[in-house]
């Protein structure tokens, strides 16, 4: 389910406007005041939204009045998760200081007035919202699951009507008719509009959400084969294996929504994973927390939480998200892995290692976390350690999968990179066994053959392939333009080469190539410039710049035979 590109028309925060807007205006130390400020904007708009708060929120309290000010610290508790914090601001905003609060202000004293049972109050909110640019999308929601919590169920299903008007809306509005003909009982109902949310996609929570409706209903032997289609598409989804496991000991469980903040909070958990997929992060953020406020056990939620703050390079605090996750084996697993990516992200390999190597002990039966182990010492240039547990993975595959591609060709990149070539041409051969089609399997054997003056049309036609599957993909392209230099076709080999660096116009090699291909028909200035830069920009990649400062100083001829030896 995507969020129609003319809504992000309106998304701009609410009260995140000019600096103007909030500058202090005569706090009792003014001096420390703008500091603070402007310690805090620049935080704001680095993503330190944590530095951003306390900065602000200091502020605040010397220029309480200043009602742009407020609006700002508001979004940013939310966006933090402090809650109470972001509450008494709230109301401080709709109160009438701040002319009448942000709408996700409102939304939040709606979710707040829903989940406490304060229905009548709720009510009274929704009817007073702003008429911002969110208003007509998510003031139905909130407005129908109040409904819901006073028993009008026919009252809420129209309230969802005016969602029908907008495309982007539809999978979440017939989540909710779903939710809502369940929670009143019409089985029938909720069937009819589960299976038209199927229709429009199937991601993990709406299967989690239909499967248990099926089981409830009676039909197991349907919700054991929803499931299984779902982990035959989705190998690695420890978390519909939960439910699978809990299906085969038998008993019909509660239902994952069985109240109206549930309701809401569900809907909301929706928009925000729309809103972050379509790249609204910061609304896709305020939204989540919302939503986790309504149900703050939902670990699909803080998982989605998680992943929207790694996007902002929030990796501490996506951690902390991550290792709040509660549920089932298989969700805490998968929490688990979150949190290997975050320790890799901040270079605290070894508290990531110690994890993974954790994680491989307690399930023998699994591969997983031996691949991310292998990657890990992969990547480090640890070949032995990273071969050791490719091997120990492969040990574990009791019946080959295509999946299992991924670990014979990380297997293959170590060989190479370890002189073992002949290892590694075994090992992609069969990940293409595995995977026939797989792109970056086509790409690296093919390009392996070429660069090596081996089974050159072979090599090329395989190169070929993947470009077919992959037309926009830079470095298929620079290996498409290197078997056509390596074939003497110098000239499609420029125009290839050409498209691969405006493609990938940072890689070292692919200036490498070009410069090559430039001194092959004759354009020497243009093949130093591109020498020139990949030599600047080779990095770590001693070989690579130490070929282009030869080629700088004498030309193609001095490398030319080494590079075309079979």
């Amino acid at each position: 389910m995507v969020v129609v590109s003319t809504i992000m028309l309106t998304l701009a925060l609410p009260g995140m406007g000019s600096a103007q807007q909030a500058t202090p205006s005569q706090p009792a130390d003014n001096s420390t005041a703008i500091a603070r400020y402007l310690m805090g904007r620049i935080a704001q708009n680095a993503g330190a939204w944590d530095v951003a708060s306390e900065n602000l929120g200091a502020v605040l309290k010397l220029d309480p009045g200043n009602a742009g000010l407020l609006r700002r610290t508001f979004l940013l508790s939310l966006g933090e998760g402090q809650d109470e914090e972001a509450l008494a601001l709230a109301r401080r905003q709709v109160s009438g200081e701040a002319g009448g609060g942000s709408f996700v202000a409102h939304a939040l004293l709606v979710a707040d007035d829903l989940r406490a049972g304060r229905t009548k109050e709720a009510a009274a909110r929704v009817a007073a919202l702003p008429a911002d640019g969110m208003s007509p999308y998510i003031g139905p929601l909130l407005a129908s699951w109040i409904a819901v919590a006073e028993k009008d169920f026919d009252g809420a299903i129209m309230l969802l009507n005016p969602l029908s008007s907008h495309e982007g809306f539809k999978s979440i509005q017939t989540q909710q008719l779903a939710l809502i003909e369940d929670l009143r009982g019409n089985r029938d109902g909720a069937f009819q509009h589960y299976a038209e949310a199927a229709k429009l996609g199937m991601p993990l929570r709406l299967t989690l959400l239909i499967g248990n409706f099926q089981e409830r209903s009676g039909a197991s032997d349907a919700a054991r084969k929803l499931y299984r289609q779902y982990l035959e598409a989705n190998p690695d989804s420890m978390v519909v294996e939960d439910a699978l496991n809990r299906l085969e000991k038998g008993g019909r469980p509660a239902p994952l929504v069985g109240s109206a903040a549930a309701g809401l909070g569900q809907a909301l958990f929706e928009l925000s994973s729309a809103l972050h997929q379509e790249g609204a992060a910061e609304m896709a953020l305020l939204y989540g927390r919302v939503s986790l406020h309504l149900e703050p056990d939902q670990p699909l939620t803080r998982m989605l939480l998680g992943d929207i703050l790694v996007a902002r390079d929030r990796a501490n605090t996506a951690l902390n998200e991550f290792r709040g996750i509660t549920g089932g084996p298989g969700m805490l697993w998968m929490a688990r892995l979150r949190q290997v990516d975050v320790l890799r992200q901040l270079e605290r390999d070894n508290e990531a290692i110690a994890l993974l190597q954790k994680m491989a002990a307690e399930r023998p039966e699994r591969t997983d976390a031996l691949l991310r182990l292998g990657d890990m010492h992969r990547i480090a240039k640890r070949t032995t350690e990273a071969l050791a547990a490719y091997d120990q993975a492969l040990a574990r595959i009791k019946e080959t999968r295509p999946r299992d591609w991924m670990l014979h060709y990380a297997r293959a990149m170590t060989l190479d990179s370890k002189g073992d070539w002949p290892e590694a041409e075994t090992a992609l051969k069969r990940a293409l066994e595995l995977q026939p089609d797989q792109p970056s399997v086509l790409n690296y054997l093919g390009y392996s053959w070429v660069d090596r003056g081996q089974r050159l049309e072979e090599g090329k036609a395989l190169i070929e392939k993947a470009l077919a599957l992959r037309p926009n993909d830079g470095f298929i392209t620079d290996s498409l333009g290197w078997a056509l230099f390596k074939l003497g076709k110098t000239e499609q080999a420029v125009e290839m080469l050409e498209k691969a660096l405006e493609l990938e116009p940072g890689d070292p090699s692919i200036n490498d190539h070009l410069g090559d291909a430039y001194w092959a028909v004759g354009r020497k200035a243009e093949a130093r410039f591109q020498w020139a830069r990949a030599a600047h920009q080779a990095g770590k990649d001693d070989s690579l710049r130490r070929s282009a400062e030869a080629k700088l100083k004498n030309g193609l001829m001095a490398t030319v035979k080494a590079d075309t030896t079979p």
